[in-house]
């Protein structure tokens, strides 16, 4: 490896030119690549919610009814005329009101007085409508045009339209803010006014590659985008920092400008890599999720770790040895102490820290396994938005409902009003529009005319769209899921299709349940496969792993414990997220104690290696806490916001985890690491 980098120094300035660049295409690649906010979406092909849309998506012109929009003080007369505006709208493909259910010809007073509720109440009109996925942003600022601020509109179209706009805008924030505290972290943590900028543009440049060549993708989802190239910013800082920090080691020695960073290269490549790769492998193992958004963020994610990588050990060292007079001219007094004091007060903490982390693994671990989650995207917008305001209103007055659609084969009407008469038994659903609800089952086919007739039938299935009141999920919605399931398959075995937001949250959450410990077991696994192969030790996996999956567990924990409800999708990707990036600070910890260990007794050891590596962790873990909070506290997507503040709060559990419980795992297991580590001799006092 030595003379691989020898021969890179030599050619500084092309590889300067080839990074250019590549960076100035990605920058245009990035603007071509497409962000999908749907969570159903990234269900399976083969979940039952995915086949329902695909075969309803070929056998009917209009989809699944996915928003409700309410407007206030209208005539039946108004209200008429609003549906007929709402049509109107680019991108809108059906609008059902009351007049789809009775007939508005005769006086209302006399007509079934649930059903109109459902649609007019106190001069109040609800529409349901289906908006095209490709419009929707357009569509739903369309229908706010037309209703404006003192009406309402929810749904999960709107949700996606809303979640589109605030989330670019929200992440443009988080930036503008996040780089100058970075920078001011790296100025504190550093010895040169310039080393900041070095580092942040060698990152920016690993961040513009990994998003231009997102393309390939061609669409990533909302975490991807949202998420994505912060976090590849903060989890990658420390490689940077981690080499700059050996190459000023080697200065020190006496070595000239290129021979240090020649040193620092040969003697940081291990840590480094090990890092790099338990990094990506917590990642990739989010390939192997059978929900899709985690195979997107997993695949982004990893490929970004691994252009970090390479731009560490090829565009960093040419950069700094480019500058390096620069790096001279701008040279300040540490201000940072030396740790010396800090090594002390861990070394006489340790043990006690050790029992206490003893005592909590346990409970920790049960008490993440019973949190309560959120599956779909009803709860992403909190009662403070826009949204969540216009939800609450159209609640407060019609209630909670939600649209489903199913699908049987056509031809029998009678066995058709059979089974709408036993779905009406159902006691949340209170309101169904078919052909034998609308029309009658004694009617022939040839008696409507084709426009009307597409409404409730194609070619090979009748369409029931079945108003029910219950939220988009939880414990009542999903019941009404599988008794609709069940009474279909009692008419029409294994030939029938349900769908809707309910139908999909329901299959997101057997989706992503059993994702959960697959993934997690496998990213354990490969993690501690390769710090096996690593530091070839049986002891040394064993400790690190177990220290960090204790700080992901007592960070789930606390969720419980403090009684909140968390998106199930934060809390199955937070857990590979906080394993990847953090296990690189117990690696860098155990690779100094082992380096110390060889020439001291165990006591200075952990006290020298406290010393040496406190910089590098405060460092990384510090903008990996400072970005975490950041998009928990300024993003307004629920999923983001949740995935933000586990990011941040597990990055502080596992510094403390890493700080004052590791050196006395070390300490305590010192013999055991010994015998079970190929290669290493420690000191021992004659």
């Amino acid at each position: 490896m030595e003379v691989f980098f020898r021969r890179m120094l030599n050619h500084k300035k092309l590889i300067v030119f080839i990074f250019l660049v590549f960076s100035i295409l990605c920058i245009f690649f990035s603007r071509q690549v497409k962000v999908n906010y749907n969570i159903n979406d990234y269900l399976p092909e083969d979940s039952p919610s995915t086949q329902a849309i695909n075969v309803m998506e070929d056998e009917f012109e209009g989809g699944i009814p996915n928003a409700r929009v309410m407007i206030s003080n209208v005539t039946v007369a108004e209200a008429l005329d609003y549906k007929e505006k709402l049509l109107d709208i680019n991108g809108v493909s059906n609008v059902i009101w009351l007049n789809d259910s009775v007939n508005i010809r005769k006086p209302l007073i006399i007509q079934d007085s649930e059903i109109i509720e459902s649609y007019y109440k106190d001069n109040n009109a609800l529409y349901t409508v289906t908006i095209d996925e490709k419009n929707r942003v357009e569509s739903v600022n369309s229908i706010r045009d037309l209703i404006g601020r003192d009406n309402a509109m929810t749904g999960s179209a709107v949700n996606d339209a809303v979640a589109t706009e605030a989330t670019v805008n929200e992440i443009s924030r988080i930036v503008k803010i996040a780089i100058p505290l970075l920078f001011l972290i790296l100025i504190i943590t550093t010895t040169s006014w310039f080393e900041p900028v070095i580092l942040l543009t060698t990152i920016g440049v690993a961040i513009l590659l990994n998003s231009g060549s997102n393309l390939m993708f061609g669409t990533v989802s909302f975490i991807t985008n949202g998420a994505g190239n912060i976090l590849q910013l903060a989890i990658s800082l420390d490689y940077s920092v981690f080499l700059l920090h050996r190459f000023e080691e080697f200065r020190k020695q006496g070595l000239s400008a290129e021979e240090a960073m020649l040193q620092a290269l040969y003697k940081s490549i291990g840590s480094i890599l090990s890092s790099g790769i338990t990094t990506i492998i917590g990642f990739a193992a989010l390939i192997l999720m059978r929900f899709k958004i985690g195979p997107d963020l997993g695949l982004s994610l990893a490929k970004g770790i691994g252009f970090s990588i390479l731009t560490v050990f090829t565009l960093l060292p040419v950069l700094v040895l480019l500058t390096y007079k620069v790096f001279e001219k701008t040279r300040h007094r540490p201000l940072l102490p030396e740790f010396n004091k800090f090594g002390i007060l861990v070394r006489k903490i340790m043990i006690p820290m050790v029992i206490i982390f003893c005592i909590v693994v346990v409970p920790a671990y049960l008490a993440q396994t019973h949190n309560s989650f959120y599956y779909g995207s009803e709860h992403i917008f909190d009662k403070s938005t826009q949204l969540g305001k216009d939800t609450e209103k159209i609640n407060d007055i019609f209630g909670k409902a939600n649209t489903m659609v199913l699908m049987v084969p056509r031809g029998d009407t009678a066995n058709e009003k059979n089974l709408s008469d036993d779905l009406k038994d159902i006691t949340e659903v209170n309101n169904i529009i078919s052909y034998v609800d609308n029309v009658g089952a004694e009617v022939p086919y040839e008696y409507l005319d084709e426009n009307t007739l597409e409404n409730f039938v194609s070619k090979k299935y009748s369409r029931m769209v079945l108003k029910v009141e219950t939220q988009y999920e939880g414990e009542k919605a999903f019941k009404v899921v599988k008794e609709i399931r069940k009474t279909a398959e009692d008419y029409y075995p294994n030939e029938w299709y349900l769908a809707g937001e309910s139908v999909s949250t329901y299959d997101l959450k057997d989706t992503i349940t059993d994702d959960n410990i697959r993934v997690n077991l496998i990213a354990i696994i490969a993690i501690f496969l390769v710090l096996l192969l690593t530091f070839r030790s049986l002891a040394i996996p064993i400790i690190l792993v177990l220290g960090i999956e204790t700080a992901i567990w007592i960070n789930l924990s606390i969720s419980y414990f403090s009684n909140s409800i968390l998106f199930y999708l934060a809390y199955l990707i937070v857990g590979s997220i906080q394993l990847g990036s953090t296990v690189d600070y117990a690696i860098l910890m155990t690779n100094r104690y082992l380096e110390f260990r060889s020439g001291l007794v165990k006591q200075e050891a952990i006290q020298q290696t406290i010393s040496s590596v406190t910089v590098s962790i405060l460092t990384s873990g510090t903008a990996l806490v400072i970005v975490g909070y950041l998009l928990a506290y300024i993003t307004s997507h629920g999923v983001l916001q949740e995935l933000g503040l586990l990011i941040g709060r597990g990055t502080l559990m596992s510094m403390a985890i890493v700080f004052f419980v590791l050196p006395g795992l070390l300490y305590l297991l010192d013999t055991f690491i010994e015998r079970t580590t190929i290669g290493v001799k420690f000191f021992r006092k004659e």
